[in-house]
């Protein structure tokens, strides 16, 4: 399938959409050798030869990683501080991955990555309403009232945010456990509303995104992601 040169050159890992834009401009990119200087142009990845400064250009084979994340461990690609990154469980030899969305510092669970842009937004953005599932541990006797407003939607720092589904898995004197889905995804959704409706969370993990599970994942460990798992997160 034909897609446009500055996409075809960032998802091989020239630069960014922006910066593989100037190279073209700049007159630096060829295609079966005959420059091209039209940011609309159209290439076909596994047929035309694309080149930048004379250097032939490859794409890059799609992956989809599923991974569990530890408490602890960033999402983020570069850290100043020298804190422990998601990609830094993973083998040094793979092609440049970006998290699919993102759990906080303090979250764990599944985690997908890819190199694949439009299998990353079809899975994050709402308007796709991809359902993920969460074990919340949360402080206090759980209500049933409370089930009602998150279900309903509340009001955080200007934003509406609201959970698909709430079931109480157990309670004590002093702690819930529940099971929230959510299809927003907006930045940490979950400990928001949970801190508005007066029960901060002590534990947050992302069990399940669409059909695919953690499965026997442990901690840390990650694995691919089959074709057929693939479709079913994009087409279910």
């Amino acid at each position: 399938m034909p897609v446009r040169l500055q996409k075809f050159l960032a998802e091989a890992g020239v630069g960014s959409r922006r910066a593989c834009e100037k190279l073209i401009q700049k007159g630096r990119v060829t295609v079966n050798a005959r420059l091209v200087t039209e940011l609309g142009t159209k290439v076909e990845p596994n047929a035309d030869r694309v080149a930048v400064d004379s250097n032939l250009v490859t794409a890059e084979r799609k992956l989809y990683i599923a991974l569990h994340k530890p408490r602890g461990v960033f999402c983020t690609s570069h850290d100043t501080h020298g804190r422990k990154r998601v990609l830094d469980l993973l083998p040094p030899t793979l092609p440049r991955l970006y998290t699919v969305g993102r759990l906080d510092a303090d979250s764990e669970g599944l985690l997908l990555l890819t190199n694949d842009g439009s299998f990353s937004l079809q899975l994050t953005h709402p308007r796709y309403k991809r359902p993920k599932k969460y074990c919340v541990q949360v402080a206090g006797v759980w209500g049933e009232e409370t089930t009602t407003r998150l279900l309903n939607g509340i009001v955080s720092e200007g934003e509406r945010l609201r959970a698909e589904s709430v079931a109480q898995l157990r309670t004590s004197s002093d702690a819930s456990e529940l099971e929230l889905i959510i299809c927003e995804g907006k930045k940490r959704q979950i400990r928001r509303m949970m801190a508005a409706v007066g029960h901060p969370v002590q534990r947050l993990v992302r069990v399940a995104i669409g059909n695919l599970t953690l499965g026997n994942l442990k901690l840390g460990q990650w694995r691919y992601l089959t074709n057929e798992e693939v479709h079913q997160l994009l087409h279910d």
